[in-house]
């Protein structure tokens, strides 16, 4: 990751508490406990099971009987919650502390848990139609927290957002710190790279996801492009 951000200016105005962001983060901690204390082979086959294999939906791949657990388009909820190691958690429960409470908070509780988890499906899906013979397993929370950067970038561009780059820190505004994280995720999308190693295009579709949704599910007294 090129920069990491460390903490933004905003103060919430219209809930005190976000819960919806929270409560996001502390299952994707749990989610993460319960698959690090399984044996490395059962880990593997719940991932399997929960992450969202693309080839299921998209082409003839087929599971084993064993290991379904549920109907593949369920995956496109569960895979949100799984992540693939320590590293890929932090710093999706990073982005997602930081960006989601404003988010929430144009929203209200029960609207952002909706947007959360459609921008995720859509993610999903965006990445399946890049690579719809993939027997990898998408997993991760990064296409929700994309979604949630797209409205923070509607909402909030003007703030100043403090990051470390390298291990410099700099206060950035917000516009330049997620326009820049997008032009990179295009960049990398559009190489002629394996796309099953880092999901770019669940990056940019769940982007696009909550960028266009945001008129939908916002407050109607929360105006765009506030400090």
């Amino acid at each position: 990751m090129p920069f990491l951000p460390i903490h933004d200016q905003n103060d919430r105005q219209r809930i005190s508490t976000p819960y919806v962001t929270w409560c996001a983060i502390l299952l994707c901690v749990v989610v993460f406990l319960w698959q690090a204390g399984l044996p490395e082979r059962e880990e593997f086959r719940q991932t399997l099971a929960f992450g969202y294999v693309p080839g299921l939906m998209f082409a003839d791949l087929r599971l084993a009987p064993d290991l379904r657990e549920i109907p593949v388009v369920l995956t496109l909820v569960t895979t949100q919650f799984l992540h693939a190691d320590f590293g890929h958690l932090i710093g999706n429960m990073i982005f997602l502390y930081i960006f989601g409470d404003n988010v929430e908070d144009a929203m209200g509780h029960a609207r952002f848990v909706g947007f959360f988890l459609l921008c995720g499906i859509l993610a999903a899906l965006a990445h399946g139609i890049s690579v719809p013979d993939s027997r990898t397993p998408l997993v991760g929370a990064s296409g929700a927290i994309s979604g949630i950067l797209g409205a923070y970038l509607l909402l909030r561009p003007r703030s100043r957002i403090l990051v470390l780059i390298s291990i410099v820190p700099m206060r950035l505004p917000a516009w330049l710190l997620v326009i820049g994280w997008f032009a990179l995720q295009l960049l990398f999308g559009l190489a002629p790279t394996d796309g099953d190693r880092v999901a770019y295009w669940a990056h940019i579709g769940g982007f696009v996801a909550g960028f266009a949704l945001l008129p939908f599910f916002k407050a109607p007294e929360v105006r765009y492009f506030g400090d």
